[in-house]
């Protein structure tokens, strides 16, 4: 049946635009019917076409389509093959154009054109078998302190607890076989201790098995209760069928309630397993201070952090948790800032700092002006960041996921051939049922549903820990093959604070030639401007009246002074405009030169002045270098400076490669030429001019003390300037990469040559339940050993 989707489009302005979206749409398979109306901006779509198709065609053709993501938590998940069938459940509602299930978190991300309603959404999940909440409706620490005063009968752990208590009297008599010892409860005492596992404390399976039946699929629970009940009913027809005059006869209780208690007990810690996966997500959220002291109405007022407004005017006592995004208005301090950037080291925050909200104020007094609040805060797009590298599914999940769609059925199919080849083939019924039973419970849906997320969280959240912040799966996945690292050098490689050490006057004073480059520099934000504003501030010089002043990208600046066109920049662009430059009798190593040019209509330009700029490399960028290097990795650098500045940059650092006076635009094509010789490469930078060059690099790089434009283009963010990080996330990316690789393994294993054994009758149901539940504690153990990494010093 035919769906009609309508969805806002921005960009249009007229009526080709109109056709321009109608004849994208109109050649995407499954659409029926395309219609857009010009004066709604609106658009009609009639088909069964798959709406990520839709949404891809609209941007393609050149317009914007407004999206949104939503999370949910689901309830009820038992296994991987979970996953599938809440995803294609949330596919039918019409506004949905991608659902993410992380099994791990157990939460449902959507992202959809508009947000569906809860109750509608809510319908579709229930019908899958599952149940929806709303996770923002109860914050962490709300969750924390409800369990602690739930009864005890409803704790977590009591399940698994009472049924081991339980279990115990029937299992301990099959250690005194061993010696000849029959301690073994009557048959009545077996069934009253089996009965209340079964259906009291394994009624989640059955819950949880009859949702999957209902919606026509299978998952880990319907195989435990299947399996279980199998057990449970064959001793009951043998306690029922067996003549008092022999004995007592040999039940298999003991197997059912042991098995149940074993899944029981894995559950609950798998679940504690799981919460540790997050620790670093929520050590993030508990950052966020509940109340900040705000300048309002002429005195200090204690408000919710949500109602600060930016420009606000903000106290920051000692011991309290910086509440927003701002800047020091008065105080000095020191701020811990390591749960958000990972510098263990304090740093010290006078007038004019930035500080971060999140970071502790440790000994003075600030007063801060609020610039960045909620949403738009370092601290909320850091989680949010976070939270999109957790519920990101690595490439390799798109396998595991199609193994799960069919992973149940192939299974209840190898137990009924067992049961089938040992009653008809042997006439031994009962050794089937066991065999057919310790099938199903070995069987280890959970183990690979997990070894992916399970990994990615401990990774992404471990590297979150130290200033590293992973967008996404995918980059995880493209930096185990980098083998060529490609940096910026100013603010990169370099300290990015440059100072004006020296300067060349020609055609005019020092002072004059000081004056007016300030003049031009005044209304720049390069590092180079910076250098000769404060030189001149330091000299008490004043602005002169500059007008029609112009950026030219990599090249420098100009701008109108008294009817003369005045340029200062490299001397690449004093070249390109055939200026003939002074030869210099002096080269001073390691510095940037610009050239301060006056031009005056039909007469020839004169060069007034050379100034000198030095920026020192970062402290740790020659060990960062070294770190690459031992890597195996290529190191380069690309930078608009001078020759002589590149080159004695690149001889202090040890670069394999370095490429002078680059424009922005020639940073991508270098990038280009180096993977059209076969290098998989990482860009690092941290400057608008650097975001063409990340996009086009196979993992960009940025750091965070630079522009949000390089930010937003790159696959990694840096929390700190520190060119020493660049290694530790590749590291880290290989090294979670490597635990996917192994939770797939072990997983897969478990069941490769578990599930034979068990057909064959070489395990015991009990042995076999045990195996279940350990597969998936060995995938989440293993994840969690990544949170025992640490970067080099």
């Amino acid at each position: 049946m035919d769906k009609r989707i309508q969805f806002s489009v921005s960009g249009m302005s007229c009526a080709s635009c109109v056709g321009r979206v109608e004849n994208a749409l109109i050649k995407i398979t499954g659409v029926t019917k395309a219609s857009v109306n010009l004066a709604s901006e609106s658009v009609s779509v009639e088909g069964d076409a798959n709406l990520a198709d839709v949404v891809q065609a609209v941007k393609d053709a050149g317009y914007g389509v407004e999206t949104r993501e939503v999370h949910y938590q689901v309830t009820g998940m038992g296994c991987a093959s979970c996953i599938g069938r809440i995803e294609k459940a949330a596919y039918l509602l019409p506004q949905v154009i991608n659902a993410n299930v992380n099994l791990a978190t157990e939460k449902l991300t959507l992202t959809v054109l508009s947000e569906p309603a809860f109750d509608e959404l809510s319908h579709v999940i229930s019908e899958a078998g599952y149940a929806l909440v709303e996770p923002e409706s109860v914050t962490p620490n709300e969750q924390h302190n409800t369990s602690e005063n739930l009864p005890i009968y409803r704790r977590e752990w009591f399940a698994p607890a009472a049924s081991m208590v339980l279990t115990l009297p029937m299992l301990l008599p099959m250690f005194g076989l061993l010696f000849n010892f029959h301690w073994m409860p009557p048959a009545w005492v077996q069934w009253a201790l089996a009965t209340p596992i079964q259906f009291y404390f394994g009624a989640r399976f059955y819950r949880a098995g009859w949702g999957a039946l209902k919606a026509g699929v299978g998952n880990m629970d319907l195989l435990v209760a299947i399996g279980t009940s199998a057990a449970y009913g064959l001793s009951l027809y043998l306690w029922w069928t067996f003549s008092a005059e022999h004995g007592q006869p040999h039940l298999y209780f003991e197997s059912s309630s042991a098995v149940l208690s074993l899944v029981l007990l894995g559950k609950y810690l798998e679940h504690r397993a799981k919460r540790r996966t997050t620790s670093a997500l929520k050590a993030l959220e508990n950052l966020k201070p509940t109340t900040a002291t705000v300048w309002r109405n002429n005195t200090w007022q204690s408000v919710a952090v949500s109602h600060v407004k930016s420009g606000e005017r903000i106290k920051i006592k000692p011991g309290e948790r910086v509440p927003v995004d701002g800047v020091v208005l008065s105080g000095q301090s020191q701020i811990d800032e390591a749960l958000i950037s990972g510098e263990s080291v304090p740093v010290y925050k006078t007038e004019s700092d930035k500080v971060t909200g999140g970071s502790v104020n440790l000994d003075g007094v600030l007063e801060v002006n609020a610039t960045s609040v909620g949403a738009e805060s370092t601290l909320a797009k850091i989680i949010r960041l976070v939270e999109q590298a957790q519920g990101a599914k690595a490439p390799v999940q798109a396998l595991v996921d199609k193994v799960s769609a069919i992973f149940v059925p192939v299974v209840l199919v190898v137990a009924l051939i067992t049961l089938l080849a040992f009653g008809i083939g042997t006439d031994d019924w009962t050794t089937g049922i066991l065999n057919a039973v310790a099938v199903l419970v070995i069987a280890c849906p959970c183990a690979l549903g997990l070894a992916t997320p399970a990994a990615i969280m401990a990774g992404t959240g471990t590297a979150a820990r130290f200033g590293i912040l992973v967008k996404d799966a995918r980059a995880l996945e493209q930096a185990t093959s980098i083998d060529m690292v490609i940096f910026d050098k100013t603010g990169t490689l370099t300290v990015g604070k440059p100072e004006l050490s020296e300067m060349h006057a020609f055609n005019a004073t020092q002072q004059d030639a000081l004056q007016l480059a300030a003049s031009l520099q005044q209304y720049s934000e390069h590092p180079l401007a910076k250098a000769i504003v404060d030189k001149a501030a330091a000299q008490q010089l004043d602005y002169l009246p500059v007008s029609d002043f112009k950026v030219v990208a990599g090249r420098g600046v100009k701008a109108s002074y008294q009817q003369n066109t005045v340029y200062l920049g490299s001397t690449f662009w004093m070249q390109e405009l055939a200026i003939s430059l002074p030869d210099l009798s002096t080269q001073i190593p390691g510095t940037s030169l610009s050239w301060l040019v006056s031009q005056s209509p039909n007469e020839q330009a004169k060069v007034l002045a050379l100034f000198y700029f030095s920026d020192a490399p970062k402290v740790h960028a020659a060990s960062a270098v070294t770190q690459l290097k031992q890597q195996g990795v290529k190191v380069a650098m690309l930078t608009g400076d001078s020759q002589t500045s590149a080159e004695y940059i690149a001889e202090r650092l040890g670069l394999d490669e370095y490429q002078a006076q680059v424009l922005p635009e020639h940073k991508a094509q270098y990038i280009a030429q180096a993977q059209q010789q076969g290098y998989t490469v990482a860009m690092v930078g941290d400057g608008i001019n650097d975001a063409p060059a990340l996009a086009q690099s196979d993992l960009g790089i940025a750091m965070a003390t630079g522009t949000d434009v390089a930010v937003s283009a790159s696959a990694i963010t840096l929390m700190r300037g520190e060119p020493s990080l660049v290694a530790s996330a590749l590291t880290m990316s290989k090294l979670t990469y490597r635990k996917i690789k192994q939770n797939l393994f072990w997983a897969f294993i478990f069941n490769v040559i578990g599930i034979p054994l068990a057909a064959l009758g070489y395990l015991n149901p009990i042995i076999a339940g045990g195996a279940m539940a350990a597969s998936s504690l060995l995938v989440i153990s293993n994840a969690l050993l990544l949170q025992r990494w640490q970067p080099k010093a």
